[in-house]
């Protein structure tokens, strides 16, 4: 069966499939680490500064490695021989497997209780930036293909 007939796109579209998917849990994600971040006790100088640390260091391990998904699916959408391809193919199975596991890892620690607010108050502002500065550049990307396209 050719999966290229379901919800027919350009590579422009899935450009912006990947900004959606990319940069809008960013947001959400950033945004919940903030809400923790207002539950956790900041009386304490030390406790600013350790969760200061943990967010920046995770916003910069996890870019470095959300770059490298930016440039190769960048690159494989943009190397699409075919003029339209299905909406859902701006992953490719592997990146599928990997962000549904993310997902699932990220959903279930909500539900384990003995993780402290502080974890989430420190990885959670980080996650979120760099996933978000992953949709940002997505949406680079994208604004070059639409340039590309009109010339």
């Amino acid at each position: 069966m050719n999966t290229d007939r379901i919800l027919p796109v350009n590579r422009e579209h899935l450009l912006l499939m990947q900004v959606l998917c990319w940069l809008g849990p960013g947001v959400k994600i950033f945004i919940t680490g903030i809400n923790a971040l207002q539950q956790v006790n900041l009386t304490n100088p030390d406790r600013v500064w350790w969760l200061s640390i943990t967010a920046l260091a995770v916003a910069i391990v996890f870019s470095l490695m959300f770059n490298n998904f930016v440039k190769r699916y960048t690159e494989r959408i943009l190397n699409f021989k075919e003029s339209k391809k299905s909406l859902f193919a701006f992953f490719d199975l592997h990146g599928y497997i990997l962000i549904f596991f993310m997902m699932g890892l990220g959903i279930s620690l909500k539900f384990i209780p003995f993780i402290p607010i502080e974890f989430f108050a420190g990885f959670y502002p980080g996650l979120g930036t760099a996933l978000t500065i992953a949709g940002v550049r997505y949406f680079i990307s994208w604004c070059r293909a639409l340039k590309d396209t009109e010339k």
